[in-house]
């Protein structure tokens, strides 16, 4: 009975926390999905216009998007560095409220001062980072379309992705401005206007694919180049929505009018780029790992390529939870930090681990209880379901430990620790998870369920290490705030 009450206490205690962080990562959920469904819708509708089309698009977006995920990692440093400002505002506005007769001391009203004006610094400067970034990204993918050809893919499918390659990388830049805005709100704890913004944009998205992918209503039949149009106008529609709604609420209108020459400073830059690089990489990193992982599978064979395609999907799927969750911790520990509320550092991070680890047991008891049948979802090739049913009983293990790794890496964001998880990331990406999968899969014969094992083994590293580096900096800031 005492174990019960007492169970039913630590419930009790953290359950403003699971709320809390679940009502900021709901909406961060739903927008990276959105996020993630373009490609995937220009893939379904140009799929069904011509097959040569669909292997452009598929060609160009995984070019476009290496790249793109290291941009977008490098914007999410500015999450953070906002979230710690917002909390000790909040911090001081609290203690002026509290203060005798509404009365507040010369440096209690310096601090609420110095919070705002960083903040707006930050905002300003972070736009000018994501200039510099949105010409590196345009650069680096520019240079790539007169080589188009030296990747070893059919004359027929180069000659179609050109054009709708170009629309797309000209996309980067209104759409690393949305990432822009939608870091720096989030730092501020709004995740609900990046997810209406991408839910309207990606409905554009699908209208203009129909207008111009298939010829409707008198447009011209694009093709690919369609799909591209599509992609491009709703992505600059996105960055507008973001400025409109600024100015339409007063608390977040004063960070556009205070915009001036004089305030951009290059040690601001710096600090952006400081903690957003390593993010940037560490992304990267794990995009490249599981790049490699569809390159080596299909060594092996067309059938378990295809199983691995089941796996991944499904693991997609949940993935988009966890992420959700990731950022949400990231805010919520930044604002904790900031306050210089540590108890609320450690509720807030607890909370999420408990949330994850719930959510992605329930999901693996699904993959795993299920694994004869969710193969059926996508083929009726016995050869492939029988691969399929294997890798997704190991995907259904794989959510702990990725689920665990990403929380981890989230946490120590919000206390703009970068570099060592960066390095850790790595290890556990490249070294681990590629040299295990790779022995695993060839000299030892165990194939497509070989390289899976490796990804269970290198991010359950991961959450290791990450987690003891979190617990590590905790204690750090322990004795420095105490």
């Amino acid at each position: 009975m005492r174990l019960k009450l007492l169970k039913h206490g630590v419930f009790k205690e953290y359950l403003p926390y699971y709320k809390r962080n679940l009502k900021v990562a709901l909406p961060v959920m739903l927008t990276q999905l959105g996020a993630s469904l373009v490609g995937l819708f220009d893939s379904i509708m140009v799929g069904h216009y011509a097959t040569v089309d669909l292997a452009a698009v598929s060609f160009s977006n995984a070019l476009f998007f290496t790249v793109m995920v290291f941009a977008m990692g490098a914007l999410m440093g500015l999450t953070p560095l906002v979230g710690f400002q917002v909390g000790s505002l909040t911090a001081s506005e609290s203690e002026q409220s509290n203060s005798v007769s509404g009365l507040t001391s010369n440096n209690e009203r310096s601090e609420w001062s110095d919070c705002r004006a960083i903040i707006a610094s930050l905002f300003q400067n972070g736009m000018l980072f994501t200039v510099l970034l949105s010409i590196f990204t345009l650069v680096l993918l520019g240079g790539c379309i007169p080589f188009l050809h030296c990747f070893g893919q059919d004359p027929a499918v180069v000659e179609a992705a050109r054009p709708y390659y170009i629309l797309i990388v000209i996309s980067i830049i209104p759409f690393l401005f949305f990432t822009f805005f939608k870091q720096f709100l989030e730092g501020l704890g709004n995740t609900s206007v990046a997810m209406v913004i991408t839910l309207l944009m990606n409905g554009l998205n699908i209208f203009l694919n129909w207008l111009f992918i298939y010829g409707n209503w008198g447009c011209p039949e694009l093709g690919a180049t369609g799909a591209g149009v599509g992609s491009l106008v709703a992505r600059v529609g996105m960055p507008i929505c973001f400025v409109a709604v600024m100015y339409y609420r007063k608390e977040w209108k004063g960070y556009l009018k205070a915009m001036r020459i004089a305030n951009f400073r290059k040690s601001v830059i710096k600090e952006l780029a400081k903690i957003g690089f390593p993010i940037g990489v560490q992304t990267l990193m794990e995009t490249i790992a599981f790049t490699a992982a569809f390159v080596f599978i299909g060594w092996i064979s067309k059938e378990a390529l295809a199983a691995h395609q089941i796996a991944n999907q499904i693991c997609d799927m949940t993935f988009m939870v966890i992420l959700g969750i990731g950022s949400a911790t990231t805010i919520r520990v930044s604002h904790q930090l900031g306050a210089k509320n540590l108890e609320g550092v450690r509720m807030a991070s607890n909370a999420s681990i408990h949330l994850v680890l719930l959510i992605n047991a329930i999901g693996a008891a699904v993959m795993i209880g299920f694994r004869n049948y969710i193969p059926l979802l996508f083929t009726k090739d016995p050869e492939v379901i029988a691969i399929a049913s294997q890798l997704v009983v190991l995907a259904g293990v794989l959510q702990l430990a990725d689920g665990l790794q990403v929380v981890a890496a989230s946490m120590l964001r919000g206390i703009t620790d970068v570099k060592v998880p960066m390095i850790i990331a790595m290890f556990s990406y490249t070294i681990v998870c590629i040299s295990i999968g790779l022995f695993l899969a060839f000299p030892m014969g165990m194939g497509a369920v070989g390289i899976w094992i490796g990804f269970v083994v290198g991010l359950s590293v991961a959450a290791v290490c990450l987690h003891t580096r979190f617990r590590i900096k905790f204690r750090d800031l322990e004795s420095k705030i105490e």
